[in-house]
């Protein structure tokens, strides 16, 4: 439901800002929660060796920076609902590029999970036409999700090696202070400063939304249930994100719903089901892993 949020409040922000004040606001007040968390109950983020200076840099480069500038460049265009059906495919590329790079197989299950959630997405992205995407249906605002997929496939394979060595909360806090740090001189660029004055209450509640709900809690809960269930069967309950951002969407910013649109989150969230099953029944809790879409 956390997830599933942020695409209202991400939709909300981006009417108001720019994608990298956007970007910074929410990852400083995320930033200043975990270090906090990860203090608790970990005792303190642990030193860094230099083998991992570089996978650090290229997590907060790739899921912190450039996930969350396209997520707001998107948003400001696509409708929340929209979007999270396309962020949602995500788990789609971790498996495909999961079996070319770890060499994970690729069973008739999996392959036919794929093809669903394609087939979804496409479906709701061209509002129940696909043969549109031929007379260039796609937005501009479109492809800056699928960006955002990209960024956070990326995340998710790197996070993979690194979170060999370092725990999970300690990659997420130091890949946000990087992703933080990154996006600070082009926030004041877009004019940082002029929009902390002018940004309403209600921005404000949002921001606080994307940083605290949907970063810090959304995060800790989750690996909170990995750590409980296991990363497979966590994993399931990812493919209620694009549900509960459409019943958001409809609910506080009353956008539209159509029959193409829920049908094809059906068709994503089954897709990633049928993706993820093999690792559910097979896969044990501590090497399985999660395609996560936030």
């Amino acid at each position: 439901m956390f997830w599933g949020g942020t695409f209202v409040a991400g939709r909300v922000t981006a009417q108001y800002m720019g994608p990298f004040s956007a970007a910074f606001l929410r990852f400083a007040i995320a930033s200043s929660c975990l270090v906090l968390l990860v203090r608790i109950y970990e005792g303190g983020l642990p030193k860094l060796k230099r083998d991992q200076a570089l996978p650090i840099l290229i997590l907060g480069l790739s899921g912190i920076f450039a996930y969350n500038v396209l997520f707001f460049v998107g948003l400001k265009s696509v409708l929340s609902g929209r979007a999270a059906i396309i962020v949602a495919t995500n788990p789609i590329f971790v498996a495909l590029l999961a079996a070319l790079l770890f060499k994970e197989p690729l069973t008739k299950m999996r392959s036919m999970g794929i093809a669903l959630s394609v087939c979804g997405a496409v479906l709701a992205i061209t509002a129940g036409h696909p043969l549109a995407l031929l007379k260039q249906a796609v937005s501009w605002g479109d492809l800056a999700m699928f960006g955002c997929v990209a960024s956070w496939v990326t995340y998710l394979l790197v996070g993979k090696v690194t979170m060999q060595n370092l725990s999970p909360h300690a990659a997420v806090t130091y890949s946000c202070l990087v992703g933080t740090t990154l996006l600070f001189p082009f926030s004041l660029a877009e004019g940082l400063l002029c929009t902390l004055n002018d940004a309403p209450w209600f921005i404000w509640l949002s921001l606080g939304y994307l940083g605290i709900f949907g970063t810090v809690l959304g995060f800790t809960w989750f690996y909170q249930g990995v750590k409980e269930i296991g990363p497979s069967r966590a994993a399931v309950f990812i493919n209620f994100v694009p549900v509960w951002a459409i019943i958001s969407g409809f609910l506080i910013l009353e956008e539209p719903l159509n029959t193409a649109l829920i049908l094809g989150a059906i068709m994503v969230g089954s897709g990633v089901y049928l993706t993820n099953h093999q690792r559910i029944r097979s896969s044990s809790p501590t090497t399985a892993h999660v395609g996560v879409s936030k």
